[in-house]
């Protein structure tokens, strides 16, 4: 019998149409979801260039009824600065999203240089009254930081629900993301698990060719986003998987992954260790493309863009025999071009750190957009 777990539609990454959220076709992505039992619906308020949350009244809150789907948001740390900035905030989250409570809330994003704010200003506390109240059925924070922080967090506040956790089998083993090492704590302290990041922002979606081509020759007719959902699907305790989903190809194939019963084998779990050893070997710099360290760039540099064509200049054109000391053109390089004729680029860049205080894959940001410059220039 499959122990798969409930897919959940994460709202980070829609599909967008001229900076707007492309809502028809969003529409018809939830209907695939909710027609192959699909209810969880995940945003956030900074989720889509801050246009996430109003997308949840168009996609669902207006066109089904409230016992049909859940929604689950959250209360970030750059968006609040007092005891009441907290209630303004959910009040706006409950008008944009157009529901009179939520099925699930979290505390966001918790590492070491948070988690002072969230109890200075008594965000937990806060948040139990708000599942008293009845406006958040069920209560819990997401993490990015070490597994001891993860202990200290949950042995102080017994009172959260569920934990949110970036898992997959690239970061299974990190000493930077410590995906096993959080998911087996939060397993010692009996919380359920949502899993955030399964496909690392992509990154598990476009594997480099030798990558693939093993993944290929185990399960032909299985994607390469496949295999990184079934890795954390089977993981016992966890209750649901979110996947940020852009198409509908992704929906088709998420869905037919959640439904599938076959589960993986000794040898599936190898090829998996090698992809992610090839993968270590070639991924430059591990960003999810999440763009909280956009949020409080005082030069408004498109980080994760910057990041993405730089990984995608390193695995495609510079490999053996090539010519990659910066004086060459590739196709990257066009890429970035054009980025720079737009916005500020990697060399722009002011070293001032606000961006990697709000990095959840701890990246040193500032040096990694000094290389990205070293490379492209501008």
């Amino acid at each position: 019998m499959s122990n798969k777990k409930n897919l959940g539609f994460g709202l980070m990454r829609l599909p967008m149409v001229d900076g707007k959220v492309d809502l028809p076709l969003c529409c018809e992505m939830a209907d695939r979801f909710l027609e192959a039992g699909g209810t969880y619906f995940d945003t956030a308020l900074m989720y889509c260039g801050e246009q996430s949350e109003a997308a949840v009244k168009e996609i669902v809150t207006n066109r089904l009824p409230r016992d049909k789907f859940t929604v689950a948001t959250k209360l970030h740390a750059g968006f609040f600065h007092s005891l009441e900035d907290r209630d303004t905030v959910f009040n706006a989250q409950l008008e944009r999203t157009g529901v009179d409570y939520f099925d699930y809330y979290l505390i966001h994003a918790i590492d070491r240089n948070c988690y002072e704010k969230y109890t200075r200003l008594d965000c937990f506390n806060w948040l139990v009254e708000k599942k008293q109240q009845g406006l958040a059925k069920h209560i819990g924070f997401s993490f990015h930081d070490s597994a001891a922080f993860l202990d200290r967090v949950l042995t102080e506040h017994p009172e959260m629900e569920f934990v949110q956790l970036q898992l997959n089998y690239l970061d299974w083993d990190s000493e930077d993301v410590q995906s096993r090492l959080c998911y087996e704590t939060a397993r010692r302290h009996g919380k359920p698990v949502i899993v955030m990041e399964p496909v690392k922002g992509g990154i598990l979606a476009n594997l480099p060719e030798p990558a693939e081509a093993l993944m290929k020759a185990a399960h032909p007719d299985w994607s390469p986003a496949s295999w990184a959902l079934r890795f954390v699907m089977e993981l016992p305790g966890v209750q649901t998987v979110l996947s940020g989903m852009s198409n509908r190809e992704q929906m088709l194939d998420n869905i037919a992954t959640s439904t599938d019963p076959y589960l993986l084998s000794e040898a599936d779990h190898a090829v998996i260790r090698q992809v992610a050893a090839i993968l270590r070997g070639q991924t430059s710099i591990p960003c999810t493309g999440c763009a909280y360290c956009v949020t409080d760039c005082p030069m408004s540099i498109p980080i994760p863009r910057c990041f993405s064509i730089y990984n995608e200049d390193q695995q495609l054109y510079g490999g053996a025999g090539k010519n990659w000391d910066g004086s060459v053109w590739t196709p990257a390089s066009t890429y970035y071009d054009n980025l720079v004729k737009e916005q500020n680029g990697a060399a722009a860049c002011i070293g001032c750190g606000a961006c990697a205080a709000h990095c959840p894959q701890h990246l040193d940001i500032p040096a990694l957009l000094k290389d990205v410059a070293a490379r492209f220039g501008g």
